[in-house]
């Protein structure tokens, strides 16, 4: 950033960051083996839509990324626009390393596109006795946080906390528990 833009209040966001996103492969045996969490064969990836010709050029690109990797990896997709202005892919797919690529290709052809600060979050769906919990991947501080959802609007915040106590050797967590954000009505 530059000194005239902080004088003058201009705040640019922060690039996103992809690289950490792929951690989660090597946490998944643990997840399994060691927490007894399930994955359940849903993952998706959220960003803003920007109405503009670009955009749409992007989603053109993303809809034909995904017919191709539906083709070689078997990887089903849909893309949902949520009410907050939002688009969501989700994938579908009993092979976690296929969606753990694709998301990444996704996320990269996104940032090629020029639409990184747009990007919010990779989430990964898991159970575990019929409980759904999500692995959400925040792009803009490159690490992962739990959600683990209630009935009604409510959260297992204990549950969580003994997520990250668990998994804080294998995946880079976020450290400031008030950006654990939870994402209501995941469309997956």
């Amino acid at each position: 950033m530059k000194l005239l833009d902080v004088l003058l209040g201009r705040v640019k966001p922060a690039p996103s960051k992809v690289d950490a996103l792929f951690s989660i492969s090597t946490a998944y045996v643990t997840l399994e083996t060691k927490l007894d969490l399930h994955h359940a064969g849903a993952a998706g990836i959220c960003f803003k839509i920007i109405p503009s010709t670009a955009f749409e050029r992007l989603r053109a690109d993303l809809k034909e990324l995904l017919e191709l990797a539906r083709r070689e990896t078997a990887t089903e997709f849909e893309l949902v626009s949520d009410q907050l202005g939002f688009l969501w892919i989700v994938l579908h797919d009993t092979d976690f390393e296929d969606l753990v690529t694709t998301l990444h290709l996704i996320s990269e052809t996104v940032i090629e596109s020029g639409f990184d600060d747009q990007l919010l979050s990779s989430v990964f769906k898991f159970t575990k006795e019929s409980k759904p919990i999500y692995l959400i991947y925040a792009y803009k501080r490159g690490c992962y946080y739990p959600f683990v959802p209630l009935q009604g609007r409510e959260r297992d915040v204990q549950y969580e906390l003994k997520l990250r106590a668990q998994l804080e050797a294998e995946l880079p967590w976020e450290k400031n528990m008030e950006t654990w954000y939870p994402l209501w009505d995941l469309p997956f």
